[in-house]
């Protein structure tokens, strides 16, 4: 499942591909049109910014912007920079392995096999999709 933060997240990337090349975007605009709260949204682009992902300018005329083009951006990216893993077991993270509590050996453990499956496949979905893909070609696939 993903948490509140990478839906933020999300949604915010989102609004600033839907404006990448016009200037920074305000704050407020972003919060307001998403319905996010702006100090959640001020800790996430600040998250951002350091992955280097969103670009800051402060000021009257300030804002954020994409540091990235839209297209250089995957859902995955966000994914894994906001939870930290694709995987939803532990042992089944590829850059955040660890063996589970009170299970089988990997080697053993059917489930972990499974895992591994989910994550690659997800990975494969997530990675193909970038913040430029038009929502209608998405729709259509629905």
């Amino acid at each position: 499942m993903l948490s509140q933060k990478t839906r933020y997240a999300i949604r915010a990337l989102q609004h600033l591909a839907d404006r990448y090349r016009q200037g920074p975007v305000p704050l407020n605009e972003i919060a307001t049109r998403q319905n996010i709260p702006a100090k959640f949204l001020t800790v996430i682009l600040s998250e951002l910014s350091r992955e280097g992902l969103v670009a800051t300018q402060r000021g009257r005329d300030g804002g954020y912007w994409l540091a990235l083009a839209p297209v250089d951006i995957s859902y995955g990216d966000i994914v894994r920079l906001t939870r930290g893993s694709l995987a939803l077991t532990p042992c089944a993270s590829r850059f955040a392995h660890e063996s589970c509590t009170n299970c089988l050996p990997e080697s053993e453990c059917r489930l972990h096999r499974v895992m591994l499956r989910v994550r690659d496949e997800t990975a494969k979905v997530l990675d193909g999709i970038s913040l430029a893909e038009p929502f209608a070609a998405m729709d259509a696939d629905a």
